[in-house]
């Protein structure tokens, strides 16, 4: 009894470690967009400054991860949950990538008139925000129907992506000078679209998690 409990409040270290890491790249994801609206140095360079935390959160939870296995032996769903928990902190890291390269995009447009207002790419932002966090509540609950509901926030982000695409092409097509700005612009829209995709993903490791079957939620 007293090795499971102390399985148990390990198990719920880890959520809690996982929900430390998630809330991290939240607000590297709302900073990074924000410094590009702003056109803020310092708070783009905060963000990059601070994946190394990030980075150091992923491995710490790597490590418990590994310890529960070896040391507890999982079966079943415990095992199950070891898992996901190893597949999402992936998840999120790669979420923070993202967020840095819009922080280095900031940089390098800073002091450059924007060539269209940022209306699509903060819609995005915050959507990604969004569905990260009702990822990770899907986690903490184990809740199916919420992880599959991430499914229609992608949708919305795909579709906001189609439309900077399809906008800013029109711009390139008309001045050439635009090119460069546009271009940067296009990988920004592109990271917070893959940074949607990478939320759905945690969704598919929940209803994994709490039914054994794998679905895909990003088609």
């Amino acid at each position: 009894m007293k090795t499971r409990t102390t399985f148990d409040q390990t198990l719920s270290e880890l959520k809690q470690e996982i929900l430390r890491m998630g809330f991290h790249v939240e607000e590297a994801i709302y900073r990074a967009v924000e410094s590009m609206a702003k056109q803020d140095v310092n708070m783009a360079q905060s963000v990059i400054d601070g994946d190394v935390l990030i980075d150091n959160l992923e491995l710490e939870i790597e490590d418990l991860c590994m310890k529960l296995i070896a040391t507890q032996q999982p079966m079943a769903k415990d095992l199950r949950r070891i898992a996901v928990g190893l597949k999402i902190i992936t998840d999120l890291e790669r979420m923070a990538d993202y967020s840095c390269g819009i922080a280095k995009i900031t940089k390098r447009l800073v002091g450059q008139p924007l060539i269209k207002p940022l209306i699509d790419i903060p819609r995005m932002a915050q959507l990604a925000q969004k569905m990260v966090k009702e990822s990770l509540d899907a986690y903490v609950r184990e809740d199916v129907g919420l992880a599959a509901n991430l499914a229609t926030d992608d949708k919305q982000v795909d579709s906001l992506h189609s439309q900077v695409f399809r906008e800013l092409l029109v711009l390139m097509m008309e001045n050439p000078k635009t090119i460069n700005q546009a271009t940067s612009l296009l990988f920004a829209s592109r990271y917070l679209e893959r940074i949607a995709d990478h939320a759905t993903n945690i969704g598919e490791r929940v209803i994994y998690l709490v039914t054994g079957k794998r679905e895909v939620l990003n088609d």
